[in-house]
């Protein structure tokens, strides 16, 4: 695998050692200027009326469990039995949320390109709808697998290559509580807010969620997180650095739907995370096994696994039972999730990207899929965009250019471990 990785420049050329108050100007000169009158006001009616109906669905919270931590410790202490997960009632109804998708002004829009946008996120929300409904039933496991793709025999096979190469155990023993992580977090919102002290991003702990997530334009942190002390810079710019810098320069947009994410945004949105974590040197051998027990449990969730089975299955491969845990519950949310599958596999995408000459610049200005890139460009190449308002912190960091340059040129993810 050889990929390599720029951005509207060579790698060298990357913002590392910029100033970073110019991360407005540094996306590129395509997205210098915005012509104002380039989308009709039914073309923009139609995309902030999709938008402010996806922002009432807090789609990932309502897939997870909010007792996941509180049944870890009863199952880890009798692993023979699959644990009960509950969840929060929809804050939507699905039937009025159905109604309301069908009655998008979409067929108002002019432009084509912003057209066929909406109408590939309409479809996609629609499913999004139907996993609503089904969540926690059988039929649940179906509709994730035709919102989220289905495996690849080649993915597995790599995964399950990269479990039996990588070193194996607890790799990572001190680690910060949720009190130090909301700290840290903190820390790097002021950051961004130095450069745009109007930004609306914010951290905060929550007894309801489990692990870290963005939700919006928020980061929860569960009460009783811990993350391992040595990732902490990389979750940040993962969860921080790319899913909240997109959403703010997304939202800034004049096609709203990029900051809310257009249709299947997650897999394109994980890997360009993952890249984050490659950059600032957080990538470790823990992390890369993590992201390939993903892909082995979705893979033996489709194939029928129960989650103990999964779990067993998992602590086979090295993983300690925590951790074997903590891959299955996310797994087998809801009645099966299978979109731990693509931060693996959107990883591999972007590289691949970049290895055909590919550039990355774009990415950074809003939550869309590698297979609209052609439909952003269109726009970008029309004016039509905003510069960002922010850039990951990462890019001007020393060290991130050459990480990357690596990174691109890589023949073997294993070497991708603190890279």
């Amino acid at each position: 695998m050889t990929a390599g990785l720029s951005s509207r420049r060579e790698p060298a050329d990357a913002p590392v050692a910029a100033d970073p108050t110019r991360a407005r100007d540094a996306v590129g000169p395509e997205t210098s200027a915005i012509d104002a009158g380039a989308f009709s006001p039914a073309d923009l009616a139609a995309d902030h009326a999709m938008a402010s109906l996806a922002g009432t669905v807090r789609f990932l919270l309502e897939m997870t469990p909010v007792n996941a931590d509180e049944v870890r410790a009863a199952f880890l202490a009798h692993p023979e039995t699959d644990p009960v997960f509950e969840y929060r009632e929809l804050d939507v109804d699905p039937d009025v949320l159905d109604a309301q998708v069908v009655a998008l002004p979409l067929d108002a829009v002019a432009d084509t390109t912003l057209a066929a946008l909406l109408r590939n996120r309409q479809r996609e929300m629609t499913l999004r709808v139907e996993m609503l409904r089904a969540r926690n039933t059988p039929d649940f496991l179906q509709l994730s697998i035709a919102q989220y793709g289905a495996l690849l025999p080649a993915l597995v096979d790599l995964a399950e290559d990269l479990l039996d190469r990588l070193p194996s155990g607890r790799l990572e023993d001190a680690s910060v509580d949720a009190e130090g992580f909301l700290a840290a977090a903190q820390a790097e919102i002021d950051h961004y807010r130095s450069i745009d002290p109007d930004l609306g991003i914010h951290a905060e702990i929550r007894d309801d969620v489990s692990g870290v997530l963005v939700d919006g334009s928020t980061l929860l942190i569960s009460r009783n997180a811990a993350v391992a002390r040595r990732r902490v810079d990389a979750l940040l710019q993962h969860e921080i650095g790319t899913h909240l810098v997109t959403q703010v320069n997304g939202l800034a947009q004049p096609i709203r739907m990029m900051g809310s994410g257009l249709a299947h945004y997650d897999e394109t949105q994980e890997g360009l995370a993952v890249l984050a974590e490659i950059a600032c040197g957080g990538l470790t051998a823990s992390r890369l096994r993590q992201l390939a027990a993903r892909v082995v449990a979705v893979h033996s969730l489709v194939g029928g696994a129960s989650f103990v089975e999964t779990h067993r299955l998992l602590t086979g491969h090295g993983l300690p039972p925590g951790s074997a845990y903590g891959v299955a519950m996310r797994v087998h949310r809801a009645g099966g999730f299978t979109k731990d599958a693509i931060y693996l596999r959107g990883l591999l995408a972007l590289l691949q990207h970049v290895a055909g000459g590919g550039v990355l610049d774009l990415f950074f200005l809003g939550k869309f899929s590698l297979e609209d890139l052609p439909l952003v460009e269109d726009l970008a190449g029309r004016g039509l965009l905003a510069p960002a308002r922010i850039l990951p912190r990462y890019l001007y960091e020393p060290g991130a250019a050459g990480r990357l340059h690596d990174a691109s040129r890589a023949e073997d993810l294993v070497t991708l471990v603190n890279a």
